[in-house]
């Protein structure tokens, strides 16, 4: 175990980090572009959704498949992201993410059937699996600890940017060419201009990352020290260098590079007790149905009588609150915490997917099968919109906070592998699902299965999640 942080910080170190910060921001904007892809890959099907359907003729379970795919490319990029970037490195890592993404948004909008359209959306899900995992632990290895929370919270902001920019653009789209149907530009229909959005910031991320330099700790990983010491003086300046890398290179194993076998508790034999904290944490924030709203907010507000016009600007609305939500815990998870949001953000949602589901169940039906909301519509919108904001101040961010910060530094690729894996496979299980239970129980029976996933993550937080606050990334017990 190292010192105490507090005993190591002092006046002249923060003036070293206010030298530096700079630089340490420079860089955290250009990781988190990953971040506003992954957000952007994510929200933009939520307006091609009735154009896949008349594109590939496809059913519920055709069209959740559709959307859902992304998601099988997003769990196998994450496993092998965590295990590649401890060989390969935490920039380069990125950079493939980029090229991914620059392919899938092309692919996605060219596709003429739905297995080419799979296809390339699974190759997004590949750049977006392995951006969620690696943007938040490449930040949380250059920050410094006493902001390193504030700074990995811009990465849920970038996602949430990204997903409100894909709202606004899939609205624009649709309402200029008047539906995501119709013919847009050079003989292409709108949905299809949706997807080729994408490409702008894709290639942006690409060009960006040329600029960065690899993670220190990677660095010393590798034994590459002289330039691990290069990178550290840069962030921290040369008297708080010096003794950081004599901290990571103490914290790593030197019997061997890290490996899958290490999430394993040499004594008991058993998965070692953060390993399943993680996987908690990436498992619980999908639970509570959160991507429904991303990805089928435009059909669940059309299946209680909104336009598709009116459904898309919902989703904006919805975006905008959902980055002021970030905004509030970017200034405030340093001061308070990770787990106070964590439990209050659970409290939250408990209490709005609960009004949500009263709503959806006292609403009656139309002939085409439509919900009919009555005065009950303003009680649905609200509380959806309290739910989102609630998420977005606790569980969006603060989950990416702490995969990437709470692992060990021996350990910290292969647990991001596995709780990444865990995360986008929930996130497949809880998207692939939802077209199922809406036609089979009805939104106000998802939207239970939802709310009792929100209450269940509450004794959760408040049994197995311990506070990482302020600690050094060396000092992170495993």
């Amino acid at each position: 175990m190292q010192p105490d942080t507090a005993t190591l910080t002092t006046p002249a170190t923060h003036a070293a980090e206010a030298d530096n910060r700079g630089f340490i921001l420079f860089i955290t904007v250009v990781a988190t572009l990953g971040g506003f892809l992954f957000g952007y890959d994510s929200g933009v099907i939520n307006g091609t959704v009735d154009g896949l359907q008349q594109a590939f003729n496809s059913e519920s379970a055709g069209t959740g498949f559709n959307v859902a795919s992304m998601l099988l490319g997003c769990a196998v990029g994450a496993f092998f992201a965590g295990r590649l970037a401890d060989i390969l490195g935490r920039r380069t890592l990125l950079q493939i993410a980029a090229v991914c993404f620059v392919i899938s948004a092309w692919g996605s909008g060219i596709a003429v059937s739905s297995l080419e359209f799979v296809l390339y959306r699974i190759l997004g899900g590949l750049a977006v699996g392995a951006a969620s995992v690696m943007a938040p632990a490449y930040i949380s290895e250059v920050a410094p600890a006493r902001y390193r929370g504030m700074l990995t919270t811009v990465q849920q902001i970038a996602i949430i940017f990204g997903l409100f920019m894909a709202f606004i653009s899939n609205y624009l789209l649709a309402k200029f060419a008047g539906a995501s149907t119709s013919v847009l530009w050079l003989d292409y229909s709108a949905w299809r201009w949706m997807f080729w959005m994408e490409l702008l910031p894709a290639i942006l991320f690409l060009l960006m990352l040329l600029f960065i330099p690899e993670s220190p700790r990677f660095l010393v990983l590798k034994g590459n020290t002289v330039l691990a010491a290069q990178v550290l003086r840069k962030l921290y300046g040369d008297a708080a260098a010096a003794r950081k890398q004599v901290d990571i290179e103490q914290s790593l194993s030197s019997n061997h590079q890290p490996r899958l076998s290490d999430l394993i508790d040499k004594p008991s034999g058993k998965l070692r007790r953060i390993v399943w904290v993680g996987i908690g944490l990436a498992t619980f924030q999908q639970l509570v149905g959160i991507n429904v709203v991303f990805y089928y907010g435009a059909v669940l507000w059309q299946a209680v009588g909104f336009s598709e016009s009116d459904a898309l600007l919902i989703n904006v609305i919805s975006g905008a609150l959902s980055i002021a939500a970030c905004v509030i815990t970017l200034l405030v998870i340093d001061k308070i915490g990770r787990k106070p949001l964590l439990k209050w953000g659970s409290v939250g949602m408990s209490l709005t997917l609960a009004l949500m589901v009263l709503a959806f169940a006292n609403a009656e039906q139309d002939a085409s099968g439509r919900l009919l909301l009555g005065d009950w519509g303003v009680v649905a919108l609200i509380s959806a919109n309290a739910y989102v904001f609630f998420f977005n101040m606790s569980w969006g961010p603060v989950m990416w906070v702490m995969l990437g910060e709470m692992f060990p530094n021996q350990i910290r690729g292969s647990g991001l592998a596995v709780s990444g894996l865990a995360q986008w496979g929930s996130n497949f299980l809880i998207t692939m699902t939802f077209p199922l239970l809406l036609s089979s129980i009805g939104l106000a029976g998802a939207y239970g299965l939802y709310t009792l996933g929100a209450v269940l993550s509450v004794w959760f937080v408040a049994r197995m999640v311990h506070e990482t606050k302020g600690k050094e990334l060396e000092d992170m017990p495993g």
